[in-house]
This record gives C-alpha cells, structure tokens and sequence, in this order.
C-alpha cells in the first residue's frame, strides 16, 4: 500500500526543513522500486499549501505546492517544517486543516519551529516534545503544558514525532520510514543519499 505523505508549505518556510524530508520519503520509494520493481512505492509525497499558488520559502525560493487545503485528500503522514512560524499561529484556517488533517493520519510530525504550529493545533497537549534549539524556551513558554526537550534530534510518540532543528528533520524522517516500511528500506535511504544517518534520538 502507498502511503500519502503531505508536507505543509506557508511563506518564508525553511527549504531545508521541508526539502530533507521529502528527499527522504521521495528516495525511499525509489529505492523499494529498486529493489522490488513490482512492488507499489511506499510513499507519494505531496507539498500542500493554503492555496495553489507559488510559496516563496526562507532565501527567497520559490516554490509550487501540489495541492491546496481544499483537494490535499487524505493524508497518512502529515508533517510541518519550520521557518518564520509566527504569522500561521494567527491563521484559524491554517490551523483547523492541521487539527483536521492530522485526526486521520497514521503519523504527525514537525521539524524546527513547526512544533509551535502542531501546538496551537492542539495536537502535543501533555507531551514531551523538541524544536529547535534556539526556540526550545519560547515553545515552553508558550505552551507550558508541554515538556520541551533540548539536546535531541528527535522526540517520538506512537502518533506524534517533533524534531530539533532543520538538519533533524532528516534523521526524523528516516526514523518514520523505519517505523512505516522497516528499518532495512530506512538504512538504504540514508546510503542512496550519501547521509550518515542518527538512528537513534540521543
């Protein structure tokens, strides 16, 4: 079965955040194909914005997304990367589609910042959770019920995964491979992407 994955896109997102986990996902089912050509590939990635429209991410690049809240569909795996956060938490309509995507998939997860996102959502309440590291005292502030941690690539639920910084993102979603098509397919990935991968949160 190929599972849907849908990464949120908003103005001035961080590339990386975005662009590492959709080179996870996106290698991994081209190295299942590889080894199984007939096999169904594993994930389909999707980049899903308010609208249509092109998103001009952090840099300056731009980006267009492959589907807007209206048609995204059903999402398996929902995962929201950071960047300049703070105009989304004032969005209801940005943060009803993530409460509302997020109610059906088998896993969601945030890199960076997106904690921030996922918490206004409503869908970290009570949990241990990271970001990145410059952000870890502002997340805790703003959501006191939360249990931030710092010094981790990644912090892991049965649902939910939060991840640190940018390039964690990366390691975090190669742990979600693992979790969703098994360790071996989530080791290749990492090999196939020339990327010494941090199989373990700590």
């Amino acid at each position: 079965m190929t599972l849907r994955v849908g990464i949120y896109l908003y103005p001035d997102v961080e590339v990386l955040d975005f662009a590492g986990p959709y080179e996870v996902f996106s290698t991994a089912s081209r190295v299942a194909r590889r080894l199984d050509a007939g096999c169904a590939e594993p994930f389909a990635v999707s980049l899903v914005a308010a609208t249509r429209g092109g998103v001009r991410a952090r840099g300056g690049l731009t980006v267009l997304p492959d589907a807007s809240f209206l048609d995204a569909g059903h999402l398996d795996v929902l995962l929201v990367p950071g960047g300049v956060h703070g105009p989304e938490l004032d969005r209801p309509e940005v943060i009803g589609w993530l409460a509302r995507a997020a109610a059906d998939a088998r896993l969601v997860a945030s890199v960076c910042t997106g904690a921030f996102l996922l918490a206004r959502a409503g869908l970290l309440t009570g949990l241990e959770v990271t970001t990145h590291w410059e952000d870890c005292a502002d997340l805790q502030c703003a959501f006191p019920d939360l249990r931030v941690r710092d010094g981790v690539r990644w912090v892991e639920h049965d649902r939910v995964l939060t991840s640190a910084g940018i390039s964690a993102g990366i390691d975090m979603s190669l742990r979600m491979v693992a979790r969703l098509a098994g360790e071996e397919l989530a080791e290749r990935t990492a090999r196939q992407m020339d990327y010494s991968w941090r199989a373990r949160p700590g």
